[in-house]
């Protein structure tokens, strides 16, 4: 029963601060925002988040960092090449199975 309480517990707490997170904008800012920096910098805020969030795991979700890194340069290559995102996903990831292979056979 202790268990299913903490349970609980944690489960309310995420929900208020969720609910806070999404809920204190409406009630902080009543009037458009007219200041260009502050929009651009709210604007860029979730590709800031998600950017943060995914680029450490990139490097360590592969056998070694050296095959994460040639998949990470493949990748950007790409995105500079202006290719669709699919195409992105798989020349990243083959450059990292290249990568690997190298690493096994060449080390």
């Amino acid at each position: 029963m202790n268990n299913f309480a903490n349970i609980a517990g944690y489960l309310v707490v995420m929900a208020g601060v969720t609910y806070l997170i999404r809920a204190v904008p409406f009630v902080v800012f009543r009037k458009r925002i007219k200041n260009r920096f502050i929009q651009s910098f709210l604007y860029y805020i979730p590709y800031a988040v998600l950017a943060a969030m995914t680029f450490p795991s990139i490097f360590y979700s592969t056998g070694s960092v050296s095959s994460a890194v040639v998949g990470v340069v493949a990748g950007i290559i790409m995105a500079f090449l202006e290719k669709s995102l699919l195409t992105v996903a798989v020349v990243a990831c083959s450059g990292v199975l290249l990568g690997e292979l190298a690493i096994k056979f060449l080390f």
